[in-house]
């Protein structure tokens, strides 16, 4: 195989720029080729802004190598996501005029000196985990675009996965980034409630929605972590964002990948009592090849469960009470919802405040359970999907919103409880199952421990290598 640009990662294409071995017009023009070539066949890009990235890239060229994290790479950012002179934020046909403000975390992106290409696909509303929007190319899984690509940054992990970009913004409410990047066989990281000053959840419903990075490596994510949180390269703590011991940069605690720790090995899920989960072979052995291997690394193993009452009670409420708030109100805007969505918005706005006052005593309940239950160890091993890549279409083949809702849980049954507990997760890549999708596993961390996290999961990395999909 003949080196390629896209075959650096977003470290090596920093580190790249700094010595002027390429320039930032060189790495964006490849990106450009690369998606027009084959998103197409993806449906990885909602957006394309090529021209603004060539301008982008030829001041920055024009500046010279500066210290920002992000300095020249190329990236993407997600749909959802309002950007200033673009039709965005939604991914919806309710959305029609270009956005006059941009998000703060496309400031953030901007600030940290990286060349957005464009904004990835996502479902309406990010309401889903799987990213097939109506109207528009579903997010094909690299490893065979027959399956979904995940969600709903499923776009975001989709354009990881084939080269387009070496890192990837998404953001995950109950999975966004983590089961994409499963999905497609990348690494995705939720941070911790309050990590990411530009969107850390305090803004959103029980505080679910975070900011998260998906990339082909795990110094990679830590890399675009380190520009969330400072993308200026200046730590200043807005008095909203997260105050925990363990703190950056955590690119060091990705490269180094050092230490020893007590790992609990989560039996069972949250979902058990309400879903019929079947944990597919795949998955069930990739968990059971990282345990190994931990126990050989010299890690503390040790079981642990987690009480799930009242919680799938919950998480509907909250699910739904999510899309109340979806700015449709006259029929004819209502009518241009996809039927899932408009399911959500129509239960969400016909739940008694009641109900929803207690779900959210109830979701903080949870939280104090979960961290409580973990406190007595440095993270949580889960399978990353309880399921492999599904086929277009499967999530929605019964179009009863329960059914569809219920077979999101099938397919991620860990994946919800960790933003209503506000912890930090990574997902990584694990080796190959007999058909070739590379299965994951996923970590759970303690409030603020991505540090922890990120050493761990490098651990991993240097055993388990990231391979390519076929189109590579």
């Amino acid at each position: 195989m003949a080196f390629e640009l896209h075959h650096l990662t977003a470290q090596e294409q920093w580190d790249w720029l700094q010595r002027r071995d390429a320039t930032v017009a060189e790495l964006v023009e490849h990106a450009l080729a690369r998606i027009e070539r084959l998103d197409g066949g993806l449906g990885a890009f909602a957006r394309v802004d090529a021209d603004r990235a060539r301008a982008t890239a030829a001041r920055l060229d024009a500046e010279g190598p500066g210290p920002a994290p992000l300095w020249g790479v190329p990236v993407a950012e997600k749909e959802l996501a309002r950007r200033a002179g673009t039709v965005s934020g939604t991914g919806s046909r309710l959305t029609t005029a270009s956005a006059t403000t941009s998000d703060r975390v496309i400031t953030a992106i901007d600030v940290s000196g990286a060349v957005s290409l464009g904004a990835t696909t996502a479902p309406e509303f990010g309401l889903t985990g799987y990213t097939e929007p109506a109207g528009r190319p579903p997010a094909r899984n690299p490893w065979n675009p027959s399956t979904g690509a995940g969600g709903s940054s499923g776009g975001a992990a989709a354009a990881v996965a084939a080269g387009l970009v070496p890192l990837a913004f998404g953001s995950d409410g109950g999975g966004s980034v983590r089961i994409p990047a499963a999905t497609c066989g990348v690494v995705g990281l939720k941070p911790s409630r309050g990590r990411v000053p530009a969107q850390g959840g305090q803004e959103s419903l029980a505080g679910l929605v975070t900011a998260g990075p998906i990339a082909r490596t795990v110094a990679d994510v830590a890399m675009a972590l380190d520009a969330l949180v400072a993308p200026d390269g200046v730590r200043r703590r807005p008095p909203f964002a997260l105050v925990a011991p363990e703190d950056g940069p955590f690119l060091s605690a990705a490269v180094r990948g050092e230490g020893r720790f007590q790992i609990g090995v989560l039996e069972g899920s949250v979902w058990d009592d309400a879903v019929e989960i079947a944990v597919d072979p795949a998955s069930a052995a990739a968990v059971a090849r990282t345990s190994a291997l931990l126990d050989e690394l010299g890690h503390g193993l040790e079981p642990v469960r987690l009480p799930g009452e009242r919680y799938p009670e919950l998480f509907r409420v909250l699910w739904a009470a999510s899309a109340a708030g979806i700015p449709a109100g006259s029929d004819a805007e209502l009518a241009l919802l996809e039927p899932y969505t408009r399911a959500m918005l129509d239960r969400g706005r016909a739940l008694p405040a009641e109900t929803l006052l207690g779900a959210l005593a109830d979701a903080a309940a949870f939280e104090r359970r979960a961290v409580a239950t973990f406190d007595a160890v440095d993270a949580v091993l889960t399978p990353a999907l309880a399921l492999p890549p599904m086929p277009l279409g499967w999530f929605t083949a019964d179009p009863d919103p329960d059914v569809v809702f219920e077979r999101q849980v099938q397919a991620a049954p860990w994946s919800s409880f960790v933003n209503v507990a506000g912890l930090p997760a990574i997902v990584v890549p694990v080796g190959a199952d007999d058909a070739g999708w590379p299965a994951g596993v996923q970590l759970i961390g303690r409030p603020g421990g991505e540090a922890t996290l990120l050493a761990i999961a490098r651990q991993l990395e240097r055993r388990f290598a990231w391979r390519h999909p076929p189109l590579w």
